[in-house]
């Protein structure tokens, strides 16, 4: 994921801020693993892979 997408990325159940938690970067500066936490609403999504879920944890954990 790259960093310039928290500029545009929002909660999908509130539409609140996001704050990056990163835990991988890659060589290119790119996000492969951490989190995006909202804290209008304390949901948690998850950041695999380079890629952001941000599916409503409802839906989340039946895609599982």
């Amino acid at each position: 994921m790259k960093k310039e997408l928290m500029d545009i990325l929002a909660c999908p159940v509130c539409k609140g801020d996001l704050e990056l938690n990163m835990e991988e970067e890659d060589e290119k500066g790119e996000i492969v693993s951490g989190s995006l936490y909202c804290r209008k609403c304390d949901q948690r999504y998850p950041i695999a892979e380079g890629i952001p879920n941000l599916l409503p944890p409802e839906l989340r954990q039946s895609s599982i």
